[in-house]
């Protein structure tokens, strides 16, 4: 299991939370809509961007034959 930093923090005593006036984030529904991956050093070298990365997807799902729905498919 991979560790996460809210394990190990605890807020300060002198922050009283409940107290305050709670907002909704309007930016997360535009996180969550996001499909973001993490790419190792190595990969980043040769890809640089995200058309980088799709083009090279896009020519090893052709190779390997596998079907993509066709909902998914991009007018290329």
């Amino acid at each position: 299991m991979t560790p996460n930093w809210e394990d190990d923090y605890e807020i300060p005593a002198e922050i009283d939370l409940t107290k305050g006036k709670w907002i909704r984030n309007p930016f997360v529904q535009d996180f969550k809509e996001l499909n973001l991956v993490s790419l190792e050093n190595d990969v980043k070298a040769v890809f640089p961007d995200s058309e980088s990365v799709n083009a090279a997807l896009r020519t090893l799902i052709k190779a390997a034959g596998a079907v993509v729905p066709e909902k998914m498919k991009k007018a290329s």
